[in-house]
């Protein structure tokens, strides 16, 4: 795969599925400038020609000139042994690394058209998923709470449960539940880091197996969540997110989820990027939901478990 251009700027995370998915990935860079041209396109004949490339990829924020787009057309003919396809950035982030691409200068707002709610059958279907998790979740929080509260009482003498008021669908206020993992009046930072001393370590455990979700069935209980959906974020935060990203609230026209595409993807956000990477994820979930996806997504969440992979 080459891609040309750095109008969006690949993470590690994407480098390194692309990596596994291509045995090939070379980066070009690309600047509306006759000097750039010339450079873009003697690497790509070279590359071309050197290696089994089976896609270009546009991943400029200029304008692509007359010379470059003819040149970029006859590359199907002057190499259609090898099969080169030509595609949008838009298209690999969503195919290939299953997210929503999210224009930087927030002109270009098409990516919103295809984002609307769950329909009756698909609506039912989660609600059928949510009853069964709600089932087994219960059973295992009424004997599991009994070991958790004993070694809370341990580490961090106090309440068994933390409650946060957080954003839900139609961007409605609810109290969310969860197994409290810091100690009581510690301060209120916006984002969790790296051996936090807030965090106790019967709490850290909790966190990274992420057994401290189970609470949140009395949400789903409640019709304020379902078992699958992006993650319900803290009041305080959305205003913030608001403010920083004028389409985040697209993430609400559905329920939250105690787990979701984005938290099985991407680790705990710390900034502002983290929140529009996770953003793509949950707006690419909620345009591609299918039974299949709900069903990945939940295996994924038990394998994260197991290995304890939650940050």
């Amino acid at each position: 795969m080459i891609i040309l251009g750095n109008k969006y700027k690949f993470n590690e995370i994407e480098l390194n599925k692309l990596n596994k998915k291509f045995k090939n990935l070379k980066i070009l860079e690309y600047n509306e400038n006759k000097k750039s041209y010339i450079s873009a396109r003697q690497d790509i004949k070279n590359l071309l020609s050197n290696g089994c490339y089976k896609y270009l990829v546009i991943n400029s924020d200029q304008n692509i000139n007359n010379r470059m787009i003819k040149f970029i057309t006859l590359l199907g003919f002057k190499y259609r042994k090898k099969s080169i396809k030509i595609i949008s950035i838009q298209k690999l982030l969503e195919e290939y690394l299953k997210k929503l691409y999210i224009p930087d200068d927030d002109k270009n707002l098409d990516f919103l058209m295809d984002i609307k709610t769950y329909n009756i059958f698909q609506y039912s279907i989660k609600k059928f998923i949510d009853f069964i998790a709600c089932f087994i979740l219960l059973f295992i929080n009424f004997f599991f709470k009994f070991y958790v509260q004993k070694k809370i009482k341990e580490q961090s003498p106090g309440s068994l449960y933390f409650i946060q008021n957080r954003i839900g669908k139609n961007v409605k206020v609810f109290k969310c539940y969860k197994f409290r993992t810091m100690h009581e009046n510690s301060n209120l930072k916006k984002y969790t880091s790296k051996n936090d001393d807030r965090i106790f370590p019967f709490g850290d455990f909790l966190r990274k197996t992420r057994l401290d979700e189970i609470p949140q069935c009395f949400n789903i209980i409640k019709g304020d969540m379902h078992l699958v959906g992006p993650r319900a974020e803290w009041d305080i935060l959305v205003k913030e997110y608001e403010q920083e990203i004028p389409y985040y609230n697209e993430r609400h026209i559905v329920k939250p989820g105690i787990t979701g595409w984005a938290q099985v993807n991407y680790p705990y956000g710390e900034n502002i990027y983290d929140t529009k990477q996770k953003l793509m994820y949950d707006l690419y979930y909620i345009k591609h939901w299918s039974i299949w996806l709900e069903i990945k997504i939940i295996f994924a969440t038990i394998t994260i478990m197991i290995r304890k992979k939650g940050i």
